[in-house]
């Protein structure tokens, strides 16, 4: 089961993603959720794909559309523990040069900070 779970911290927001996004309901939600932060006009947010399994062209939309949005805003996404299979996706689609990736939820954080 996918989940999607908000936690405000940073100035900002940390979205905790944790399964499959597979372009069903949990990748509908995702949607949601990033609207919802965009639309408060946050201006720093984190994304935690440290429990996410998969990740498919749809969830892959959702996360470049939400970039695109803070980006246009000035404000920041950073992704932050990124498994090796989905770094390999990031990587051959050119994203790794799209999104500001940390290691880890602690370097994220700090990056978001400076």
């Amino acid at each position: 089961m996918s989940r999607v779970k908000v936690e405000k911290q940073i100035g900002g927001t940390i979205i905790h993603l944790s399964g499959k996004f597979i372009g069903g309901e949990e990748t509908d939600l995702l949607k949601h959720t990033l609207n919802d932060i965009a639309e408060k006009n946050e201006k720093k947010l984190i994304i935690n794909l440290a429990d996410v399994t998969y990740v498919n062209s749809t969830a892959l939309g959702i996360l470049i559309a939400s970039h695109a949005n803070f980006a246009k805003r000035e404000g920041e996404v950073i992704l932050c523990n990124i498994s090796k299979s989905i770094e390999n996706i990031f990587i051959i689609t050119k994203l790794t040069l799209v999104f500001e990736i940390a290691e880890s939820l602690e370097k994220a954080i700090n990056s978001l900070s400076n």
